[in-house]
């Protein structure tokens, strides 16, 4: 099959092979998990559950928001006991929404979805099938988090003809998916095709960097009865696992800013996804658990684990034999595109694909210096931006000037503040950059909301006082009209109406 250039990148040590060997392990119920109701893109999920109440596995705790949004279930069985604001695994150390629930031992499933075993086509509808994907709570696991319902119902709004599935997972240390491949590919086929289905696209493509030959060799082996699935390799360079690049390398689509890949036809999905996919049409089962890369010079036995959401990251970090030596940096996801955690005590939730303990020998780091114009970072940004210039804008507080030169097409690979050889955190920058303009959007929408809300109560005081003016004209032509026929009842008879009145 063709492979199309893609512009930029960086080429990365990747240590991988710290746990590409080691093969899934399945970490045990702890004692209690904190499962946030905030673990996708979109608004928060709304809790269904109170204080004191007992929950099986599997139950629905959280069901989603208002527009895009996803449900959360339980991933142990035991008690809520407590519903409150607790750490999220982000940068800030913010605080959301949270269920805590203290295991009661049982391992006890809740009532699940009747399970669909009958082999294509399937007896649903489509629309069914991406109903049954968002009651299970299903986002994309490459670390967006996006709810996957959501990419399945894109036929009713594109023209979609290619199902891609992403098995570059092209950032450094992270191994889940592609020991997900070598051990899951029939679950992950299966996952595909049902996503193939509901999506009525004919051509999938499943891309995996060519680092990974055994996922590869695994994948064609179960893709084998199938014709519309091609397995193809792409090249190892970060970041390659970026959806808009990634679609470009396989099939030459190249996908406008601010615009989707649906609408250039194609929806892009994670492996890790289909195979939740799978587990949720075949068994009845959310998506409560997922593969997580522990790795890092700062863990003792790096492994890939699956864990059930809402474990602690203390507790998996114990799983995987402790802190030795006590690690510099503590990140969520990975190197490049991961966001430093705040505690140990921050949970693992659905878009955590990995927890890296990275010591100082692991770090690139240093004291920034000022810009030598050498333009690598040019060369290396993947969307075709010009790094320098936009930050130079931004250290001068113009946000909107950085806007107009593109710094909200960043895709914050971060590959810029890797090769930048005066160490200056360019992906910093950008990502403050567009917090702010972001929120400037916000309040401007804001203020227009606010604007058209007085606009209209301006609008309908004005209606109503017309209302008034009009009801009032028409009680005074009313009783002008009485008057007058009284008057003339007058000359007609000569007597006063009111002893007519009175006579009557």
């Amino acid at each position: 099959m063709k492979l199309f250039q893609v512009r930029g990148g960086v080429k990365l040590r990747y240590r991988k092979e710290l746990s590409s060997e080691n093969p899934i392990v399945r970490m045990p119920a702890p004692k209690r998990v904190c499962i946030p109701l905030q673990q996708h893109v979109g608004s928060p999920a709304e809790a269904v559950v109170e204080v004191g109440q007992r929950v099986g596995k599997g139950q629905l705790i959280g069901r989603a928001g208002r527009g895009i949004s996803a449900n959360v279930h339980a991933s142990i069985s035991g008690t809520v006991i407590a519903i409150e604001d607790r750490m999220a695994p982000h940068p800030s150390g913010l605080t959301q929404p949270t269920v805590v629930i203290e295991a009661d031992d049982e391992n006890r499933w809740a009532e699940l979805a009747r399970p669909i075993t009958e082999d294509f086509p399937l007896p649903v509808t489509p629309k069914e099938l991406s109903e049954r994907v968002a009651a299970a709570g299903i986002v994309g696991l490459g670390g967006a988090a996006f709810p996957s319902a959501v990419k399945l119902d894109m036929r009713y709004k594109h023209s979609i003809d290619t199902l891609v599935i992403n098995g570059a997972e092209c950032e450094p240390y992270i191994t889940c998916d592609d020991r997900l491949m070598q051990e899951a590919a029939n679950e992950i086929i299966d996952g595909v095709r049902i996503m193939a289905y509901a999506l009525a696209v004919e051509q999938i493509i499943i891309a995996i960097e060519a680092n990974k030959p055994k996922a590869v060799k695994a994948m064609r082996e179960a893709a084998r009865a199938d014709r519309s699935i091609r397995v193809v390799t792409v090249p190892t360079r970060f970041p390659m696992g970026s959806a808009q690049h990634l679609l470009l390398a396989v099939t030459g689509r190249e996908t406008p800013a601010d615009k989707r890949t649906a609408e250039v036809g194609a929806v892009v999905h994670n492996v890790a996804t289909a195979r939740a996919v799978s587990s949720a049409i075949r068994r009845g089962e959310p998506l409560i658990s997922r593969v997580v890369t522990v790795s890092g010079f700062g863990v003792r036995e790096p492994a890939n684990v699956e864990v059930p959401l809402g474990t602690s990251v203390e507790d998996l970090l114990t799983f995987c034999g402790g802190l030795h030596p006590v690690p510099t940096l503590l990140i969520g996801g990975g190197p490049m595109m991961g966001a430093a955690l705040p505690s140990v005590h921050a949970p693992v939730v659905k878009g955590s694909c990995g927890i890296l303990a990275l010591t100082a020998a692991e770090i690139n780091e240093g004291p920034e210096s000022p810009c030598i114009r050498c333009g690598k970072c040019v060369t290396a940004c993947p969307a075709g931006l010009v790094p320098v210039e936009m930050a130079q804008l931004i250290k001068r507080g113009d946000l909107q000037g950085a806007k107009a030169i593109g710094s909200q097409d960043c895709i914050a690979c971060g590959s810029c503040s890797f090769i930048c050889p005066s160490h200056i955190p360019l992906a910093h920058y950008f990502s403050f950059a567009n917090g702010k303009l972001n929120a400037l959007d916000r309040d401007a929408r804001q203020q227009d909301r606010i604007r058209s809300l007085i606009q209209a109560r301006n609008e309908r005081t004005a209606r109503e006082a017309e209302i008034k003016k009009a009801a009032a004209a028409a009680r005074k032509a009313a009783k002008a009209a009485a008057a007058a026929a009284a008057a003339a009842a007058t000359e007609t008879t000569g007597a006063d109406p009111r002893l007519l009145e009175e006579s009557t």
